[in-house]
């Protein structure tokens, strides 16, 4: 395992980092083991921000002993309420969400306590400007956060972040459907220094590559999630390009890019998390996604779910990412498999349950229709 510096704060970090939002649904026994194997690969970077209570025990058990061996973010502003999974910035439910992460989690500091989920101005200056950024500071203040961060899936926010003195880190959302705006002819013009210059270039976006230049210049890591587009990336019928990368090339092209400390991977299985650490081992041949790319179509992530789960809480109760998972992995398919089918139905609220208030696709950071999916899933599986 590789590691990388983790801009002014002194740490280092595997490069390749483990997300631990997978972990929902898992057994102690099941979470154990995988966190063990990333242990004993070397990885020592571990986020978590999803507000699940036994995710958070669960991680709090199994690192017990080697907490010392790890570097870990943990999130303030995600929530659990009914439930669910709620993003506020309410501090009656942003404190004891956040003495809760520390008390399942069996930490007596944290290393980064990440400002959760920021995609707007409006959101940002209300945080920066109220309670939430006092008590956030309050805590570094006492030494229960090393360090502050900010995670974004958006460009504008995150080139405001790099302005703020006091984060540190900041967890954003790469990879090269993300970052292409239309195809290019060489694509080797990613990783030219001089490349956001250009105003005519229709590559890699202009403002985000402003955001990788602008957290060269000031030393602010950027950490990686997304690195597989919610997986989309590996699988040639859902890529935006038509054609399938491989986790080392999605890794090796977010690894590429200026100021890039970390990706997190947010694996499901032992076997999801190894073919992720087989890039330290991986050729050049194997880590090269130009060819892939280079004659790729204009594409787009928008409309496009990535199961992060930020379209939470639903009004009728419904976990929206996991039956947008389900309907695009069974609409694959000629028919739906049966594996498939029996996990929707496990669901106790399902696509039926939508009473289409659409509140949830004012929160989708990529814009999904999530009624109308809500519709089809509710016609492909009932």
């Amino acid at each position: 395992m590789k590691y990388r510096k983790l801009g002014n704060t002194g740490l280092k970090v595997s490069e390749v980092a483990f997300g631990a939002e997978w972990l929902q649904g898992k057994s102690l026994e099941e979470s154990k083991e995988l966190l063990d194997y990333c242990h004993s690969e070397g990885v020592n970077f571990l986020d978590c921000w999803m507000s699940e209570p036994n995710v958070r025990t669960n991680i709090g058990i199994s690192i017990k002993d080697t907490r010392e061996d790890w570097i870990i973010q943990g999130h303030f502003g995600s929530t659990w309420q009914d439930g669910q999974y709620v993003r506020t910035r309410d501090m009656d439910k942003v404190v004891p969400a956040f003495e809760d992460f520390m008390e399942r989690l069996q930490l007596d500091y944290l290393d980064f306590g990440m400002i959760h989920y920021v995609d707007e101005l409006e959101d940002l200056d209300v945080i920066m400007n109220g309670e939430f950024i006092k008590y956030v500071r309050k805590q570094k203040e006492d030494g229960i956060i090393r360090h502050i961060g900010i995670s974004t899936h958006s460009p504008t926010v995150a080139l405001k972040a790099t302005e703020i003195e006091d984060i540190e880190l900041i967890m954003f959302s790469i990879n090269p459907a993300f970052d292409m705006l239309a195809s290019i002819n060489d694509i080797a013009q990613y990783i030219e220094d001089d490349t956001y210059k250009n105003k005519d270039f229709k590559g890699l976006a202009p403002e985000r590559a402003l955001l990788y230049q602008t957290c060269k210049e000031k030393n602010i890591p950027l950490v990686v999630m997304k690195g597989y587009a919610g997986g989309r990336l590996l699988r040639a019928e859902d890529s935006p390009f038509g054609v399938a990368l491989t986790p080392v090339q999605c890794i090796h092209y977010c690894l590429s890019q200026d100021s890039v400390a970390a990706i997190m991977v947010g694996a499901n299985t032992i076997e999801e998390m190894e073919d992720a650490i087989k890039y330290e081992t991986a050729s050049l041949k194997e880590k090269e996604y130009a060819s892939v790319l280079i004659n790729a179509p204009k594409n787009s992530y928008e409309g496009q779910c990535t199961y992060c789960g930020h379209c939470a809480p639903c009004a009728s109760n419904i976990n929206i990412a996991m039956v947008n998972k389900f309907y695009d992995l069974a609409k694959a398919h000629d028919e739906v498999p049966e594996s498939i089918r029996a996990h929707y139905n496990d669901m106790f609220y399902k696509a039926s349950d939508c009473i289409a208030c659409g509140q949830c696709e004012s929160r989708c950071p990529f814009n999904v229709k999530i009624v109308e999916t809500m519709e089809k899933a509710k016609e492909l599986f009932e």
